[in-house]
């Protein structure tokens, strides 16, 4: 995900890659990085830190914690520059990460480290993806805007209050996972009933890239638009009446529900 922001931030032109400067474990990595889109590396995340404007997190959860101390424990205390956080860590709320990164700082050296959390998805790494983003108290209308400017440049953005985000990560976050289900049990349904697996592969992915056109371009309602293909007697009524003895709808919201509760326990 780390590599869809360096990728659609440069090759937008909201920043130059000379701009960018990024950090990572594995030396090899950053290599990959400086060679494939001209930015610059460094191995030492408080050193980064201490010489950009905007700093994105895109570590996993479970590694925020350390890296945010890590920071908190070696940044310029002088804290000369505001710097914009944009966190994109799943799970990790911003009260957590508010008490380590704003450990030993008074309310205003605090207003120097706006923290914008945000929530993308997988397609983000295509250019077309889906983010919730929310803000803490210092975040201005300024910062607010340059977030979605820089989410823009990977797909959409909405803004939400925090406790939302357990939401929207279990609709948007998850959810191409609902769908790339769907898609291989489509394909594998196809081969069942006797298509080759490259047809059925076709069949079902354009199948799905039209509907979601029709879904956009449309007026009519998701429901209507299923309506309309259902015709009475036919083979469309005939296998909606079998997702509806299985429950399908009822299943896709519970999985939403679930994936919810979930998200709410991570961030605890």
């Amino acid at each position: 995900m780390g590599e869809a922001f360096i990728g659609a931030l440069t090759r937008s032109g909201v920043f130059r890659p000379s701009q960018v400067q990024v950090t990572d474990i594995a030396d090899n990595r950053l290599r990959y990085l400086r060679d494939t889109y001209g930015v610059k590396t460094h191995q030492d995340n408080a050193e980064l830190f201490d010489s950009s404007h905007i700093v994105v997190l895109a570590v996993k959860p479970q590694d925020l914690e350390g890296v945010l101390s890590d920071i908190a424990v070696r940044r310029d205390p002088s804290l000369k520059n505001r710097r914009l956080i944009i966190s994109i860590a799943a799970g990790f709320p911003i009260r957590k990460m508010e008490q380590l990164l704003y450990s030993g700082l008074n309310e205003s050296q605090q207003a120097q480290l706006p923290i914008m959390r945000v929530m993308p998805n997988t397609p983000a790494l295509v250019l077309s993806g889906m983010s919730g983003m929310s803000a803490n108290r210092h975040a201005s209308a300024q910062d607010k805007k340059q977030t979605a400017e820089i989410l823009y440049n990977i797909g959409r953005v909405i803004e939400f209050e925090e406790p939302d985000l357990d939401a929207v990560t279990a609709v948007s976050g998850t959810g191409p996972a609902y769908l790339f289900f769907m898609v291989e049990s489509m394909i594998a349904a196809g081969v069942n009933v006797g298509l080759s697996k490259d047809d059925a592969v076709e069949l079902t992915l354009t199948t799905f890239e039209g509907a979601l056109k029709l879904l956009r371009e449309s007026r009519d309602s998701p429901a209507q638009l299923r309506r309309n293909v259902t015709s009475p007697g036919g083979t469309t009524e005939a296998a909606l009446g079998v997702l509806e003895k299985f429950r399908f709808k009822q299943g896709i919201i519970e999985a939403v529900a679930a994936a919810a509760r979930r998200s709410e326990e991570l961030g605890r």
